[in-house]
């Protein structure tokens, strides 16, 4: 059965898709091998372990318009990319047509919810994602699925909001990032009657991926630099990221 929030967040996507990528989808390919708003270069933290990625078979939570995708393929290794939405994954096929040929790896789509993955057990060696699935699914259920998926030694690497960040939250002003605690830390979900934000905190984070057999290998709070830059305005200042963790990028191994 399909959870309420699965629903909302394909309606959400159906509709805003192509809005995100014509503001998004430009720098997205231009920084495509980094994290989070400020696009933190994936170099500065190797937790995708991509000099070693070529021949792998590597899973995408949430792929989007597959910017981040498509360059993890063409370092060679066999990635899906899956995604909710339809209209995402229309843009998804677009970048993937007009990709050069890669003779090496390979870059397969998917249209499927985080929390039931159409996966064999044991069938990837990585799976990752960047403000994907770990964001918008059932935190327990998907992490059970990515679990089921991944091999033995297999890594799970995944990129979100902090529960910090949305402590501050200004719910009653259009949920602008402020400088004054606003929300309970401890609060699971944000939501603003469409999209649900599941956020965990740390300790909470660490009880899910231990449950389900992962350990935690690195949890990295994301800093951008001096001159960093984003398209993504609203989700915080950078006078505000560089005094404060807004994105939270954990690393762990299936045991």
């Amino acid at each position: 059965m399909t959870a309420d929030h699965v629903r909302s967040h394909r309606g959400y996507w159906e509709r805003e898709s192509a809005g995100y990528q014509a503001a998004h989808s430009d720098d997205l390919v231009a920084r495509a091998l980094a994290w989070g708003t400020f696009r933190a270069p994936e170099a500065g933290v190797d937790a995708l372990d991509l000099a070693h990625v070529s021949g792998r078979r590597v899973l995408e939570l949430g792929c989007g318009g597959g910017q981040f995708g498509a360059a993890v393929a063409a370092l060679g290794a066999d990635v899906v990319g899956l995604d909710l939405s339809t209209a995402q994954l229309a843009h998804a096929r677009a970048l993937r047509a007009a990709a050069p040929p890669s003779p090496a790896g390979s870059f397969e789509l998917v249209q499927a919810s985080g929390e039931e993955l159409p996966f064999a057990p044991a069938s990837f060696d990585l799976a990752f994602c960047d403000h994907g699935a770990l964001s918008f699914t059932d935190p327990a259920t998907t992490v059970a699925e990515v679990a089921r998926v991944l091999r033995p030694g297999g890594r799970l690497v995944f990129c979100l909001s902090s529960p910090f960040r949305n402590a501050h939250l200004d719910e009653t002003n259009d949920w602008v990032v402020t400088d004054r605690l606003l929300r309970s830390y401890f609060e699971e979900r944000v939501t603003d009657g469409e999209i649900v934000d599941f956020n965990l905190t740390h300790s909470r984070w660490i009880e899910v991926l231990r449950s389900k057999g992962l350990a935690v290998l690195a949890l990295h709070e994301l800093r951008p630099e001096p001159d960093a830059t984003t398209t993504y305005e609203w989700f915080a200042d950078l006078d505000w990221a560089r005094l404060w963790p807004a994105e939270d990028l954990w690393v762990a191994e299936l045991i």
